[in-house]
């Protein structure tokens, strides 16, 4: 049983990197959006229990199932002020929001719309709460590379809209990356920057096959472990590991706390950020996920101000806007 986060920890400046939208929508809300569309089953233990599950797939079903509950735009504005209300209570400065383009599209919504919505919600939260966002559009992989150039259209039309990155995401084993060489190398062509989840429930050709893509980032990584030479080459590089420990545990991609990589790779030199993916659905926060690594794998102070720091480093802010959070880091940090 983990202890309070303590007060270093909050008070340390964050950015988070790997973070869904979708996923961090807490049961309260979904319930007042369920509420909201006269949806069946309006009470709060039936809400939650649409965040019980036993693995990945389960993960992925109730997923679809928490999206099934965003039908308007107005929708989209809540969830990203509340989720910015719940950063600004941890400190963290700046995020980077994956939004799941692929699912709207999936569903039929007008994304256009929804993206106003989305811009709405932000516009208020940096009013409101101070905190900075950017978003990443994200398609299902399993979808193939059609509709993943469908996700890339939309991302284009609303790169100059704080629209930084395009990344792929769902299940791996379905949908391989190598399907997805032109989409990446087309967005690549737009500027728009690069992720992947990768090397969470596959193993570490996936990992390859991202970083084969041109992948800045490498979404949880949790299998690199199993292929020295992947190590070899994530440490030469430094490509940025969106970490994200509870995450693994709750889908059961990582079986046992004790077996999850985070120390080792911190201590073979990779770079490494760490993400609470999931939040709501996940049952964690950033700020826990920072006490679980000092808690569980003994990471000091001075470690997780190491890996704080590594999350404005591995950000895809524009360089004048990421010195400025790192001289407002390095200032604040000192003090924390």
């Amino acid at each position: 049983m983990l202890s309070e986060p303590s007060r270093f920890i909050f008070s340390l400046p964050k950015a988070e990197l790997h973070l869904h939208l979708e996923g961090s929508i807490e049961p309260s809300t979904l319930l007042e959006l369920r509420q909201r569309h006269r949806m069946d089953g309006a009470s709060l233990a039936e809400v939650e229990q649409l965040y019980d599950y036993k693995d990945f797939a389960g993960f992925l079903s109730a997923f679809k199932d928490v999206t099934g509950h965003l039908r308007a735009p107005e929708d989209y504005e809540l969830i990203t002020y509340r989720l910015m209300e719940r950063l600004k209570a941890q400190h963290v400065l700046h995020a980077e929001v994956i939004v799941s383009a692929g699912v709207c599209l999936w569903r039929k919504q007008d994304f256009a719309a929804i993206f106003e919505g989305l811009e709405r919600g932000r516009q208020r939260g940096e009013k409101d709460f101070g905190v900075s966002v950017l978003w990443i559009f994200d398609a299902i992989r399993q979808f193939g590379a059609e509709k993943a150039q469908s996700v890339l259209d939309l991302a284009i039309q609303f790169r100059d809209r704080n629209v930084a990155g395009f990344g792929i995401g769902g299940d791996e084993r379905a949908g391989p990356p190598e399907w997805f060489a032109e989409v990446y190398a087309r967005a690549a062509e737009h500027d728009l920057h690069l992720t992947a989840h990768a090397g969470e429930s596959a193993g570490p050709e996936s990992i390859w096959g991202a970083l084969n893509l041109k992948a800045e980032r490498i979404g949880h990584g949790l299998t690199a472990g199993q292929d020295a030479e992947l190590i070899e080459e994530l440490a030469e590089r430094q490509v940025p590991i969106e970490i994200c420990v509870t995450s693994n545990l709750r889908t059961g991609c990582c079986a046992d706390v004790a077996q999850h990589p985070v120390r080792s790779y911190f201590d073979q030199g990779l770079m490494l950020t760490i993400n609470s993916d999931d939040p709501a659905m996940f049952r964690t926060s950033l700020v826990e996920e920072y006490a679980l690594a000092q808690q569980a794998f003994g990471f000091t102070d001075e470690q997780l101000r190491e890996l704080a720091r590594n999350s404005f480093e591995a950000s895809f802010l524009p360089a004048d806007k990421k010195v400025e959070f790192l001289n407002l880091f390095d200032s604040a940090a000192t003090r924390a």
